[in-house]
């Protein structure tokens, strides 16, 4: 019976009897693909890492912003240096590698490359954000849907020890939340979508899923927007721009108020990545991405209305028309 299973997971790509694990990136525009790959390929400092590298990366990526496209030299060179082969196309990089990071810092290609590595069987992280628009992030949900994909996608910022201990009960309660995050905006994606989500990821992670209505305002340097969830609850989204531009927040529960702290590395993200390469089950439920990024919609039509509250439910049925 054991031997049944285990045929049905080398089957369905969750585990392989060869001793290594081969990681294919996509996307050479991003500092993660290049964070990454050094802690798999090089540092290696983690025993969950063991049995992972990566093998081979497909450039591209984005192909207009100039801030994502001038970094392929030398992103290029760095991965060749760290051992890995670099493929002419999407195609043949998932011909020979059994799990992907899709890096691409572009959130406009993500369906596009997203579809095509569900319909090829492959687990894959996707990072954030990601899509640059709520309707592209419903097209993904409902391709994995289609699929039965194993995938998963998050910021960083959602494995800050502070975030995971109110996300695990270690702090009761949770009354209520604010966060703020650098928010540098990009024309080609949706207001919050491009940094806020570094802010918006830890105040799901904290407050969890039910949020109804956000009421938003827009300034020239900061956004603020106010989530109500459907137990009276209020979570709150701090976006800055300019100087003392940063990530944290606060965490109001029941045992106190908690400084959930920033930034914490990359490596805590990478390690789930790889406990969900391993068991095929996605930390982060799709759903739940979802309505991140209908959140960050809502926040984006209030500012536009002028600060009137805009309920999830609405922002997700025009996405889905």
């Amino acid at each position: 019976m054991r031997f049944a299973v285990l045929l049905a997971a080398v089957a369905a790509g969750v585990f392989r009897l060869s001793a290594e694990t081969a990681v294919g990136v996509v996307g050479l525009d991003t500092s993660h693909a290049i964070a990454f790959t050094k802690m798999l390929n090089v540092t290696r400092d983690d025993p969950v890492f063991e049995g992972f590298r990566v093998t081979a990366a497909y450039t591209y990526g984005s192909l207009d912003i100039v801030s994502s496209t001038n970094r392929y030299p030398a992103y290029t060179a760095q991965m060749k240096e760290m051992g890995v082969t670099i493929v002419p196309s999407l195609e043949e990089l998932l011909q020979q590698v059994d799990v992907v990071l899709l890096e691409t810092n572009d959130g406009r290609r993500h369906y596009e490359q997203a579809e095509a590595i569900f319909r090829a069987g492959k687990p894959v992280f996707i990072d954030k954000p990601i899509a640059a628009s709520l309707s592209d992030t419903v097209k993904i949900v409902e391709a994995g849907r289609k699929y039965q994909a194993r995938y998963f996608s998050s910021s960083a910022l959602r494995y800050v020890k502070n975030a995971q201990g109110a996300r695990g009960g270690t702090f009761g309660k949770i009354r209520g939340a604010d966060m703020f995050t650098p928010a540098h905006l990009e024309p080609t994606h949706s207001h919050w979508y491009w940094y806020g989500v570094h802010g918006a990821e830890p105040l799901f992670t904290v407050m969890g899923r039910g949020c109804r209505t956000v009421t938003a305002l827009s300034r020239e340097n900061d956004d603020a927007a106010i989530g109500v969830w459907e137990d009276g609850r209020i979570g709150i989204l701090r976006g800055m721009r300019g100087k003392g531009a940063d990530y944290g927040g606060f965490i109001f529960s029941e045992k106190g108020v908690i400084n959930m702290g920033g930034y914490e590395g990359y490596k805590p993200l990478l390690v789930e990545i790889v406990k969900f390469f391993k068991s095929g089950v996605p930390p982060v439920d799709p759903e739940e991405t979802l309505e991140i990024f209908a959140f960050m919609e809502a926040a984006a039509e209030s500012q536009k209305r002028g600060g009137a509250p805009v309920s999830l439910a609405e922002v997700l049925e025009r996405a889905r028309r």
